[in-house]
């Protein structure tokens, strides 16, 4: 079987078990944060700015989305126009990564990253008041169980330094927060009439379309090498992360995907260890643990609800 048959069969299993159960899904949210998580290695390999490495990673998304559903002889999928809310979800991602890279200009990165970790916790409260996807208290402690796992992998190293630069760090924290928040709320309430690919297709490319303004006459030398790491970027992080993303929110409730969300930082750390020779201690070991933990059951109840 080629590749194009390979990937085929591959989503038509993951499209077909997430019909028959939640399993296809919770498995969909996982590959999406695992290929989230590699963003930091693309980046750092690329030596882009981040603006820059960001519009590579949604730009070349889309292209890649594009060759795909070409492959697959889909394109009518990107020929419709998927409506306003989907325009806003690409605004919404664009400035997500933005103001996460503006955050951490201005205040440690523990600080910004735990800000807008928030966002699967709120994400899940706001479906449970508004979208009638009700929380009880196991759903509530495993989010909260994995968002103190996450605090654990940062060693609860929260601090302020410069007060008028916190500030302005954290505040374009709250921004990437309500961004993110956004993109998933969005992402669950969309017409299930338009496509995960349609979706994903123009999420991607209004993204990369917001970010121009960021990067006009900043763009820096180009070299095969950061050229092949910016094409890793746009395949890995950006087509298939964001489009696992999506089908997973299209299939999972709020508060099962916020759960499974944690799993990216886990596979950060690990490349991080892996690659570029970062330590890991006891406390971000246990904290690894207990998103893994926290993850399984969520996974297991997920897939015997009857």
């Amino acid at each position: 079987m080629g590749i194009r048959g390979w990937i085929k069969s591959f989503f038509h299993i993951l499209r077909t078990t997430t019909e028959q159960m939640n399993l296809g899904g919770i498995i969909i949210a996982i590959v999406a944060a695992l290929c989230m998580g590699t963003m930091g290695v693309f980046s750092r390999k690329a030596g882009f700015t981040a603006e820059v490495i960001t519009f590579f990673r949604l730009f070349i998304g889309s292209l890649f989305l594009l060759i795909f559903l070409s492959a697959k002889g889909d394109l009518r999928y990107i020929r419709t126009w998927p409506g306003w809310l989907v325009s806003l979800n690409g605004l919404l991602l664009a400035g997500f990564i933005i103001f996460y890279v503006q955050a951490m200009n201005y205040t440690t990165m523990a600080n910004a990253i735990m800000v807008l970790y928030l966002s699967p916790l709120i994400a899940s409260l706001i479906a449970h008041f508004f979208l009638g996807e009700r929380l009880n208290l196991t759903s509530v402690s495993l989010i909260c169980g994995s968002l103190f796992g996450f605090a654990m992998m940062l060693n609860f190293q929260l601090g302020f330094g410069n007060e008028s630069n916190d500030i302005l760090g954290m505040t374009y924290a709250l921004l990437g927060l309500c961004c993110y928040t956004g993109f998933i709320i969005i992402n669950r309430i969309i017409d299930i009439n338009i496509h995960v690919y349609t979706r994903t297709y123009y999420q991607l490319l209004i993204g990369a379309l917001c970010v121009i303004p960021f990067i006009l006459g900043h763009f820096p030398p180009f070299s095969i090498s950061n050229i092949m790491w910016a094409t890793g970027a746009g395949l890995i992080p950006g087509f298939l992360g964001i489009l696992c993303a999506v089908i997973a929110l299209s299939k999972l409730p709020t508060a099962t995907f916020g759960t499974l969300a944690y799993f990216e930082p886990i596979f950060v750390i690990f490349l991080g260890w892996a690659l570029f020779g970062e330590g890991l201690n006891a406390i971000q070991i246990t904290g690894c643990i207990i998103i893994l933990g926290c993850g399984a059951i969520k996974g297991y109840l997920a897939t015997n609800i009857k």
